[in-house]
């Protein structure tokens, strides 16, 4: 499922019109990026929880030539499944 068919699925289930559901569904992108760029988590109770992990800067091997690079240190997101879910793939 991508974007749009995601839009399509919430205007259907919740009788909206595509240009709420399209707003919905941006608004709660939105705030999920928001509160993970100011390092916190997001926990949807039953679905997941978003987090921010830090990876410090390391020393990497170019596989072609074995010479030893420096990697910068990055921030990524991790999603951790809630129990809902899990149970819900487990059928």
């Amino acid at each position: 499922m991508n974007k749009a068919q995601l839009i399509n699925a919430l205007a259907n289930k919740c009788h909206l019109t595509r240009k709420d559901s399209d707003l919905a569904v941006n608004a709660m992108f939105d705030i999920i990026i928001d509160q993970l760029e100011k390092g916190e988590k997001v926990q949807i109770v039953g679905f997941g929880c978003f987090d921010v992990r830090e990876r410090p800067a390391r020393k990497g091997r170019n596989p072609m030539t074995g010479e030893t690079i420096e990697i910068d240190a990055s921030r990524s997101v991790s999603f951790k499944p809630g129990r809902t879910l899990k149970d819900a793939m487990d059928k």
